[in-house]
């Protein structure tokens, strides 16, 4: 999984999904709340696949992708 698709199962899991919102308005506001926090005290995320996982797994999919008809 990329860093931006765990940014937003974050975001959604910690956030939205805790939430109830009657309006976009209250949504938008949630969301920049979340955001604020997350940046008051921002913990990067690490990429820990190596290079050589990542090739792997990208071989493996062609070769999945190649005997679909």
């Amino acid at each position: 999984m990329n860093l931006v698709e765990r940014f937003f199962r974050d975001i959604t899991e910690e956030r939205i999904r805790r939430g109830v919102f009657r309006s976009v308005a209250e949504l938008k506001e949630a969301i920049a709340q979340y955001l604020e926090h997350r940046n008051a005290n921002p913990k990067p995320y690490q990429w820990t696949a190596t290079p050589e996982s990542i090739l792997a797994k990208t071989a493996k999919a062609k070769e999945t992708l190649g005997t679909v008809h």
